[in-house]
């Protein structure tokens, strides 16, 4: 019997040698590696500066932490997301306040979001799901109304310079989605990725701020404010310390430790050169599963293109029709039965017990529920051959007619 993983990195002698050159460098930690990837990171998406950390999370506190965003304040998020969109919020001391998603496409619904808004919100956080943005034009002209900035109440100078409720996307999903024919990431003030071992690019563990505030804001001060920050609040990284012997430094506030060393950006200056040939192969095995899966009555296929967006293709996020939770539930089972392993993205937040105690509950986010209940998330990397695409594709085939063939539960 196959055994096919989930998604596990692609790692070749490529990588192995740029680590081991890192290594034999002597510089371990944020040095020159790090500072190249920004770089590169930067001129792929098309915004003026990266900087990069240890992860996504780090990434979305700190820009909240630097727009002042605090108790008393509201930020808007999915429902349907992983926790950490909701949980920086949470760390700031803000309250998460969730929206329901868009159907086809498990983005955020803009009507959602405008009933959501009060004079509390400060930031909105899409996140673009699988990698397909969220419809960014709809919300750059939400948060842009005539009633919306009147109402925003900012309460410190950046906020009061900004003008309007903040766009902060929680992007971990997407570099490399295009949105008009451009960059997602130009669509936002910030954007947020990440580069965990389960990502399209991945550099073990890590993530970047990408910075994209309009023009009255200076982005190369931003960076240098935002990486500050994430070194304790010293007011010189290594590289400026030992350059011309400067050692001295100050420590100007209370910061956090989640700069990204050399050694983790060492494998995403690899993976950041050969991305657009990752991208061909990722779309190629949705298009595969597309096809082997269309013949099905019970496929709900995802949506990874339209005539604005082209997803990064991060998650292929298969729902089957008129399944319950438990059906669901055994169809995975039966699946890894079968040798090939699958995923579920995402337990909505109101599911999880830190938001289930404070209060919010599923019942006000149907679409989420019933997307939870149905959806199965197939393999999908680098490596996996058009003959295991296939086999995974006729696998869950079998597996959804075993259960169904004795279970008519209906769906509820």
């Amino acid at each position: 019997m196959k055994k096919i993983p989930f998604s596990p990195p692609r790692m070749d002698q490529k990588i192995v040698d740029e680590v081991a050159d890192t290594l034999w460098s002597g510089w371990l930690t944020t040095g020159p590696k790090t500072k190249k990837l920004e770089i590169k990171v930067a001129e792929m998406v098309q915004v003026p500066r990266v900087l990069c950390l240890n992860s996504a999370t780090s990434g979305m506190e700190l820009v909240l932490r630097w727009l002042g965003v605090q108790a008393g304040d509201e930020v808007i998020v999915p429902a349907y997301t992983y926790c950490a969109t909701a949980n920086v919020v949470v760390h700031c001391g803000a309250t998460p306040i969730m929206v329901d998603m868009l159907q086809p496409d498990f983005t955020l619904d803009m009507e959602a979001i405008e009933k959501a808004i009060t004079p509390k919100t400060k930031v909105i956080m899409p996140v673009d799901i699988g990698g397909m943005p969220v419809h960014y034009e709809a919300l750059q002209k939400l948060v842009n109304k005539d009633e919306v900035t009147t109402s925003f109440s900012p309460n410190n100078e950046i906020q009061k310079k900004l003008g309007r409720i903040a766009i902060v996307a929680d992007a971990a999903h997407s570099i490399g989605a295009f949105y008009q024919n451009k960059p997602a990431a130009t669509f936002t003030d910030f954007a947020v990725f990440s580069f965990h071992a389960v990502k399209n690019l991945t550099t073990a563990e890590g993530g970047a701020i990408c910075i994209n505030l309009p023009n009255i804001f200076d982005a190369d001060e931003i960076y240098k404010t935002l990486n500050t920050k994430s070194l304790h609040g010293q007011n010189k990284d290594a590289m400026a310390k030992f350059k011309d012997n400067s050692w001295e430094y100050d420590v100007v506030e209370a910061g956090w430790k989640c700069n990204m060393p050399d050694i983790l950006a060492s494998i995403g200056l690899v993976e950041i050169d050969r991305y657009r040939d990752t991208l061909k192969r990722r779309k190629e095995i949705f298009d595969s599963y597309n096809n082997l899966l269309s013949e099905f009555d019970w496929a709900e296929l995802p949506v990874f293109e339209d005539d604005e967006r082209i997803s990064s293709y991060h998650l292929y996020l298969l729902r089957i029709k008129n399944v319950s939770y438990a059906q669901r539930n055994e169809i995975i089972n039966t699946i890894f039965a079968k040798g090939v392993s699958v995923n579920v993205h995402y337990k909505p937040l109101p599911l999880l017990s830190i938001y289930k105690n404070k209060g919010y509950q599923i019942e006000n986010y149907p679409i989420a529920k019933d997307a939870f209940d149905r959806v199965i998330t197939l393999p999908v990397y680098f490596d996996l051959s058009n003959e295991d695409v296939a086999y995974v594709a006729n696998t869950v085939a079998a597996s959804v007619k075993q259960v169904l063939s004795h279970n008519t539960q209906p769906h509820t």
